[in-house]
């Protein structure tokens, strides 16, 4: 093709895409028709949740029988929450049950059954995301890409996530709890930009999953509690090969609270766990994992390095307060 020949051809998509009724428009007119769409849909299962001392939040119809989906970090009460329903009506909620350790929380709406959001599959990096949520009497939306997958991996306080949806999609005031749709307005995750992550993200349906079906049957998740404090150490290579570690840095133990699991297992400060139920630690993360919800309860065996020496012993992991 010659240089005549591209920019006449340059020219002519131009002048389309200034013609309204021009092929280039129409196409353009029918993507935003579809978003449109897309968030419509999807707002017909996106609440208003007032449970802060300021502002509201957002929630997902989640299932039958009035079960909202939100961000656990929202509900600043326990008491007196409502939901805005898109019908405009504005109804009591009860709390069936929260888990602060993935971030999310489950509602029941009183006196309403509204229709339950409509799920999608998995997402894929690079495709277009909507972020739905409902701040105030009407819908709010952001529109992005998503810009990464995450995971599996642990939170900071403790929960487990299967993985995260990461989108340079804006998170507006309000956009906590809300809805992350794909472009035919499925749900792909639940948007979340709690204070400790330093960006908004998506906590997939896995993970949604999983943790509404504990909620539903208990009301809470199990967290495995030992009651110190720690921070990780490097252990010295001579130390290393006299002891056989493989690991290169084990949890020097900084704090123990004084009648908790890990003062009556005979941990004290200056220790330096090394392994915990048989697995090594290296770190804080290798920590949380092991303190999985079906050790609660259980005598788990615990090395330590005291004073260059291995010492095994015995803790009764407790249940986070």
């Amino acid at each position: 093709m010659t240089t005549e020949t591209v920019a006449g051809a340059a020219g002519d998509a131009g002048s389309a895409g200034a013609t309204p009724g021009a092929p280039g428009g129409q196409i353009l007119g029918a993507f935003s028709d579809a978003l449109a769409g897309a968030v419509a849909g999807a707002g017909n299962a996106v609440v208003r949740v007032d449970a802060g001392r300021r502002s509201s939040a957002s929630g997902v119809v989640w299932a039958p029988g009035g079960l909202i989906l939100t961000a656990d970090h929202v509900l600043e009460r326990d008491e007196d929450v409502t939901v805005g329903l898109p019908d405009g009506r504005t109804l009591g909620a009860a709390i069936v049950g929260r888990d602060p350790g993935t971030d999310l929380a489950l509602l029941r709406v009183e006196g309403a059954d509204p229709t339950p959001v409509e799920r999608g599959g998995a997402p894929r990096v690079g495709s277009l995301i909507l972020l739905v949520a409902r701040p105030g009497a009407g819908l709010a939306t952001s529109i992005g890409v998503v810009s990464a997958l995450g995971g599996p991996g642990r939170t900071r306080w403790g929960g487990t996530l299967e993985g995260t949806i990461r989108t340079d999609a804006t998170f507006f005031p309000g956009f906590s709890g809300g809805a992350m749709v794909d472009t035919s307005g499925r749900l792909l995750g639940l948007a979340t930009s709690y204070r400790g992550w330093d960006y908004g993200l998506g906590i997939p349906l896995e993970t949604v999953e999983r943790v509404t079906r504990a909620l539903t049957s208990h009301g809470r998740i199990k967290r495995g509690y030992l009651g110190l404090t720690s921070q990780p150490v490097a252990i010295p290579e001579p130390l290393r090969q006299r002891l056989g570690l493989e690991q290169e840095s084990g949890l020097l133990i900084v704090g123990v609270e004084s009648g908790s699991p890990a003062d009556r297992g005979g941990l004290i400060l200056g220790d330096v766990l090394v392994a915990f139920n048989g697995q090594p630690v290296r770190d804080t993360d290798d920590l949380l994992a092991a303190l999985g919800p079906e050790r609660v309860g259980q005598e788990t065996a615990a090395r330590v390095v005291r004073g260059g020496e291995p010492r095994d012993l015995s803790v009764a992991v407790g249940e986070r307060p």
